[in-house]
């Protein structure tokens, strides 16, 4: 590898930027491809940028055939994240088992007495409003955004920035009625019903949780399934 692509590589892996390595396996020429812009994929088939979008997308990395050659596209993702909007009592359980599962946790509650160490150690706090930590957070395609305070005045700016980010996963806690409600208010700041359809409320998957364990059992079984689901 040359040193250039290293020093590349080492460097949007340091910022946590998803990248495919490119590799002709016949001639050995090398280059990095972006799942935005053309950046470094001048010369190379368009099935290779697309293979390498895939690979991203799915996390899988893989080889495929072309007319210059087989080319193995290594995808580099960095990790996953779980944006939790609510320190409350399935926030407490959702975070470990996320974190289990690979996903890097912010809890964002604005509420002091809920967004503590005590109740949230090892995790992330944040004590801005939603939008604001929205912002700063800059959710993408690796990134699962879940409300689950029940106050519009918090659910609603964070699902607001959800809905304008890349995030793969956003879910909303709430009753039928609540979630009918909440996509109402949602119209009203201009999202369209197809925009709208990328929330899941109820939340979870349908598997009559009920406790706060079951529920965070049901949330990240959702997530992972939005994550996967395209990849089987």
């Amino acid at each position: 590898m040359q040193q250039a692509i290293l020093d590349q590589l080492l460097k949007d892996r340091a910022e946590k930027v998803p990248v495919v390595l490119a590799t002709n396996l016949k001639t050995g020429a090398q280059t990095l491809l972006y799942l935005y812009g053309k950046k470094g994929s001048a010369g190379w088939p368009h099935e290779v940028a697309e293979a390498a979008r895939t690979a991203l997308r799915h996390d899988r990395s893989t080889t495929i055939e072309t007319a210059a050659g087989p080319v193995f596209v290594n995808a580099f993702n960095p990790s996953l994240r779980l944006i939790a909007v609510g320190a409350v009592h399935i926030t407490q359980v959702l975070a470990p088992m996320a974190a289990l599962a690979g996903y890097e946790v912010t809890v964002i509650d604005p509420r002091s007495a809920f967004a503590t160490a005590a109740r949230f150690g090892g995790f992330s706090l944040r004590s801005d409003w939603p939008d604001e930590a929205m912002a700063d957070l800059k959710p993408d395609l690796r990134t699962a955004i879940v409300t689950l305070t029940h106050d519009p005045k918090l659910d609603d700016p964070a699902l607001a920035a959800a809905l304008r980010s890349d995030a793969f996963y956003i879910g909303a806690l709430g009753s039928k009625k609540t979630h009918a409600a909440r996509l109402e208010r949602l119209r009203g700041l201009g999202f369209s019903d197809n925009e709208l359809a990328r929330i899941h409320g109820p939340i979870g998957l349908s598997i009559g949780a009920k406790s706060p364990a079951e529920i965070a059992v049901s949330i990240l079984a959702e997530a992972t399934r939005e994550l996967r689901q395209e990849a089987a």
